[in-house]
């Protein structure tokens, strides 16, 4: 059972803060988002088997900046909430609440790269489970204290169950390897990192 590690778990003053609250998961997705490169990102996700009920590439941005503003706010909601409890055992519950929101911000923040960049579909399959399951504990710990934050977390614990579906699926479709899914790009990018393009590549929409 996780309890409260401070040196693992965000500030207070970011729990505490209605905007700084929001703001940190919607700018770390954000920052995470544009450092792998939407272009190369969107050509990752067209160029491999994909399972039934994939949504279009543009659905991503709008749907999880939505998700990670709503995540920030049930923190702020728990938080508060909690902090202000009589009950010792409500603000235990809010301050191992605060630390497993950290530990499931953290498995968030690093399967794009591990997905789009380091293409390591076993590695980031494991990884949106295990993120999956630690924020369904998550919305477990904090309905106990706010109701209101455990149904904030309600859509994107949601979401998370389709992610590691189309994770799982489009590791699977592709026998768990992206890599031979590339050829040299007659980019003049050679020693770049961006010498590689999918051989299966949607063309460019002009």
């Amino acid at each position: 059972m996780t309890t409260y590690i401070p040196s693992i778990t965000l500030p207070d003053a970011i729990f505490a803060n209605p905007a700084a609250a929001i703001l940190v998961p919607v700018g770390l997705g954000l920052g995470v988002g544009y450092s792998v490169g939407p272009k190369r990102t969107r050509q990752t996700y067209l160029a491999l088997k994909q399972p039934p009920f994939r949504p279009p590439p543009q659905i991503f941005g709008p749907a999880w900046t939505s998700l990670y503003a709503l995540m920030g706010y049930a923190a702020y909601r728990a938080w508060t909430t909690g902090t202000a409890s009589l009950y010792p055992n409500t603000l235990q519950l809010t301050k191992q609440g605060a630390t497993l929101y950290t530990i499931q911000l953290g498995l968030n923040i690093i399967w794009m790269p591990l997905f789009f960049r380091l293409k390591r579909p076993v590695e980031a399959s494991a990884n949106v489970i295990l993120l999956t399951g630690v924020t369904g504990y998550l919305t477990y710990v904090w309905s106990q204290v706010d109701t209101g934050a455990a149904w904030c977390l309600a859509p994107y614990l949601g979401w998370l169950g389709f992610a590691t579906y189309l994770s799982v699926a489009t590791g699977y479709l592709n026998d768990w390897n992206f890599a031979d899914k590339e050829q040299n790009s007659t980019s003049s990018n050679t020693g770049s990192g961006m010498d590689k393009e999918y051989v299966n590549k949607a063309p460019e929409q002009k």
